[in-house]
């Protein structure tokens, strides 16, 4: 059974820094995109950042302030530098795992953490 298991979060004044962690276990061949999400109440789940590869993207409200990268063992990070209140939400881990039994790509998503930018 795959999981993603993040880590990290929390309270933070603003322009303060915070760095989230997701580490995928399990059983699977290969991981293509692994990406970070955030929400909040009401509203639309919204990409953050990915990683593909080399290849990196991000939100316009976040670049310049918010760092993704990836390691070898499957696990992704999100610095998060200069955090404004509207940063505040719940963050969720996404990856597209191949796993041995789905005979492609399926999207996988982490339980959550919670953010809060506030003084």
């Amino acid at each position: 059974q795959v999981q993603l298991v993040e880590s990290g979060g929390g309270l933070v004044q603003p322009g303060g820094s915070l760095s989230l962690s997701c580490a995928a276990s399990g059983t699977f061949f290969s991981i293509y995109t692994m990406g970070w999400y955030r929400q909040n109440p009401g509203k639309k789940r919204e990409l953050v950042a990915t990683v593909t590869g080399g290849t990196t993207t991000y939100a316009d409200s976040v670049k310049g302030r918010f760092t993704i990268s990836r390691d070898t063992k499957n696990t992704v990070y999100l610095q998060m530098n200069s955090l404004k209140p509207e940063d505040t939400a719940v963050y969720y881990c996404k990856a597209d795992i191949w796993t041995t039994d789905s005979g492609g790509y399926n999207d996988y998503w982490g339980q959550g953490t919670q953010v809060t930018v506030s003084s």
